[in-house]
């Protein structure tokens, strides 16, 4: 197996993306290392969030939110996880798993935020996020959670994510920025399309983003249902301030908001919302509003002033 390094070349004319690169190397396991990339913007000793991509983009989906959230008063945290954006990419689709992604963010989060954070969270980086947030509740001062959800087995999926699913698993021509490009109800620019092109210049580098729709634990027999289900006894218990902002035109998890926050505790009595002219890649297509759901929630919570 090789560890495939960014190159840099790609990455030289991303428009609204001014943001200085941190790196942390991870121990990816069977004797292998490699750097994980990450935004870290506004003062070190403001009040933390974590901003937690999924598939298959990278940080600079929160481009928009974070001078948002920045001028609020949050420090914002964005890594890109491993097998995408800059971050180190192994070329072997099996060697990325469910329990090694949350293994390599874990890593990240005690190095650099150890501390209480809120956390945004979307598409994989709720399945990520949430199952931290169950197993680790007094680790998060409120949760934003959007087009996401912690499956737990049962067989149950939306037509739209089987679809998603066979189409990454079996098309010869997985076009990432033409993916962004269709999944969100506003249209992205040359240069934004490039911009999530860039993480994957050959077949090689798109492992980890061929690997994860596999991961996701619907079948009761995949790995990661047990941990999912003991995970949702802390999360359903979470009762600090949980919000839902999903898209109505996600035909993957659009549906999923209202299931996920009957679920919650702390969800009881917040403003949920349905985002009209808003797809799957929500921050791309309604990013003041989700940024002022975190302002919102981090201000109900005490954790910012």
């Amino acid at each position: 197996m090789q560890i495939i390094a960014h190159d840099p070349e790609r990455f030289t004319a991303l428009p609204d993306y001014p943001f200085a690169e941190n790196w942390l190397t991870i121990d990816l396991g069977e004797g292998f290392s490699g750097r994980m990339h990450y935004l870290d913007e506004g003062p070190k000793d403001a009040p933390p969030v974590l901003l937690f991509h999924g598939e298959p983009s990278w940080s600079f989906l929160y481009r928009k939110m974070i001078p948002l959230l920045v001028d609020a008063g949050f420090r914002c945290l964005a890594p890109d996880l491993i097998g995408f954006g800059k971050s180190d990419k192994p070329d072997d689709v099996a060697f990325y798993t469910y329990a090694r992604h949350l293994a390599w963010l874990n890593q990240w989060r005690d190095a650099v935020v150890p501390g209480v954070a809120g956390l945004f969270c979307q598409d994989w980086g709720g399945l990520l996020g949430l199952r931290m947030v169950g197993e680790q509740p007094d680790r998060f001062a409120f949760v934003v959670a959007s087009n996401t959800f912690l499956p737990a087995g049962g067989g149950k999926a939306s037509p739209g994510f089987l679809a998603w699913r066979e189409f990454v698993l079996n098309s010869p021509d997985f076009d990432v920025g033409k993916v962004l490009d269709q999944a969100t109800s506003t249209a992205r620019t040359p240069e934004e399309i490039a911009a999530y092109d860039a993480p994957f210049p050959d077949e090689a580098s798109k492992a980890g983003a061929r690997a994860f729709p596999q991961l996701v634990p619907i079948e009761d027999d995949k790995p990661g249902v047990a941990e999912n289900k003991a995970a949702w006894a802390g999360l359903a218990a979470f009762d600090k301030p949980f919000l839902t902002l999903f898209g109505e035109d996600d035909t993957v998890l659009g549906a999923a908001g209202p299931m996920l926050a009957e679920r919650i505790k702390g969800a009881a009595g917040q403003p949920h919302a349905m985002l009209k002219t808003c797809g799957h890649f929500s921050q791309e297509d309604r990013p003041a509003e989700l940024a002022e759901g975190v302002i919102a929630m981090a201000r109900k919570a005490g954790f910012l002033a």
